[in-house]
């Protein structure tokens, strides 16, 4: 805690030596601040500018550097950082990058720009690098990056150490994250795993075959990401092969890019629920923002009419009775809260590929199980409290009924919803709380004045 504080203080107090710096027109302090940042910082400080004061700052950023930078902003602030980068500046800050995040940027690089990264490389890496563009963004192949050490399961140790001790003489050092060594057979199909660890204490003449692991497997190239993270979750990994559609290892994903998959996963499902996108950038222009704004405000707008609409069916009888325009909100209000953990519980589900086709009708059962126990326990609440509140018991009793119904609605549609979303290809984090939101108060409201229009008036 005492770390993270300090951390946070820190920011804050580059954040503010960089806007004094600017504010004095101090070139060469803006420089000096920015070279003591690591670059995921000076991306969030550019995240948390207005735009003009961003491209100020921005400019003061190191070619050399401004790659790593743009791999840590968001794609709206991104965008804007490239359009605004000389050409030969971006030459240079793309060309240090490594290829898997070379390949996350070359869809928004200009055309020139790639072009030129890609005639500067040997035939190896270019070769690499278009092997790797084929595969989509979101998946292991899009993930991967090419540069996995692998070794022939017939050689010994002692070839490995050698083979590793010349390939850090060649490139300065080994690959991140590298705590194993690829095992494949003489046609570059994957066979194993040998750890490090086995290197390093084994006798050298020992043989790789008799040693590699081979519980580890290979993780297809068009697998998606979400479920590439969900491997390494359970079996701890800090790297893992990916192999094409014939078994041939093609590269490696390590534990920093699917750090990344889950807090974009984290933060995908926060901003969806309101409707908005995780990429857009926090000072973008009024207008663009309030028109991606105004389509979800719509979508609500079209949902409370109809809701108004139930309500307008039965306006004979809440002017009769002005106890239903009390007690109503409340009937919606809790079949929407029941609905909300249903969906909830489903759509993480659903993420985590707990749930198919065998075991869906079971956990509907369970849901509308657990809501009419709520259901009947809340119901002699409500009916106490709000028989002694209007001294009409058989309000309360009509109030009790509707608020059984409206939770078993929430319950079975937060859990239906996202099933079929999901089965339709669209994100049940997106379009299932709208969907929610309007069921459990049409049917909440619909099942309260409908019962006490029947029952009491």
């Amino acid at each position: 805690m005492i770390h993270n504080e300090r951390s946070e203080a820190q920011r804050e107090a580059s954040l503010e030596k960089l806007k004094k710096a600017l504010a004095d027109d101090d070139f060469a302090a803006l420089v000096e601040q920015l070279r003591a940042m690591h670059p995921a910082e000076i991306g969030r400080v550019l995240e948390s500018l207005a735009p003009k004061e961003r491209l100020a700052i921005w400019q003061a950023v190191e070619p050399t550097v401004k790659g790593e930078v743009l791999l840590e902003t968001y794609e709206e602030v991104r965008d804007q950082l490239i359009q605004s980068t000389r050409v030969g500046d971006l030459v240079i800050a793309v060309s240090q990058l490594q290829l898997d995040e070379l390949v996350d940027l070359s869809e928004k690089l200009p055309k020139p720009v790639l072009k030129a990264v890609i005639r500067a490389m040997d035939g190896q890496r270019r070769q690499r690098f278009q092997a790797m563009s084929v595969y989509p963004e979101d998946t292991a192949g899009g993930l991967m990056d090419a540069d996995a050490l692998s070794v022939r399961a017939d050689v010994t140790l002692y070839v490995v150490q050698r083979y590793l001790r010349h390939y850090r003489r060649r490139r300065g050092s080994l690959p991140e994250h590298t705590d194993v060594l690829m095992v494949v057979d003489r046609d570059n199909r994957y066979l194993g795993l040998l750890p490090l660890t086995d290197i390093l204490t084994l006798k050298p003449s020992v043989i790789v075959g008799q040693v590699m692991d081979r519980r580890i497997e290979a993780i297809p190239a068009h697998t998606s990401e979400r479920r590439v993270a969900r491997f390494f979750e359970d079996r701890d990994l800090v790297s893992a092969p990916v192999i094409d559609d014939q078994g041939y290892l093609i590269g490696r994903i390590t534990v920093d890019d699917v750090i990344d998959v889950i807090r974009e996963e984290g933060e995908h499902s926060v901003m969806r629920r309101a409707g908005l996108d995780e990429h857009v950038d926090l000072f973008a222009p009024v207008f663009p923002s309030a028109m991606r704004r105004a389509v979800w405000l719509g979508v609500n707008l079209f949902n409370a009419f109809i809701a108004a609409s139930v309500i307008g069916l039965f306006d004979a009888a809440i002017e009769q009775l002005v106890a239903l325009a009390v007690l109503m909100p409340v009937v919606a209000s809790m079949g929407g809260v029941a609905g909300v953990q249903s969906l909830t519980l489903v759509t993480r589900a659903i993420a985590l590929g707990q749930l198919d086709r065998g075991n869906a009708r079971r956990l509907l059962f369970k849901e509308l199980s657990v809501s009419l126990v709520n259901g009947l326990l809340w119901a002699v609440v409500v009916a106490l409290v709000s028989g002694l509140w209007f001294n009409d018991f058989h309000l309360a009793l009509i109030f009790a009924i509707a608020l059984i119904i409206n939770l078993l609605n929430g319950a079975m549609v937060g859990t239906l919803i996202p099933l079929l979303l999901n089965r339709l290809g669209i994100d049940p984090a997106l379009a299932g709380g709208v969907m929610l939101v309007a069921a459990t108060d049409v049917i909440g409201f619909f099942a309260f004045l409908g019962l006490a229009s029947f029952f009491l008036l």
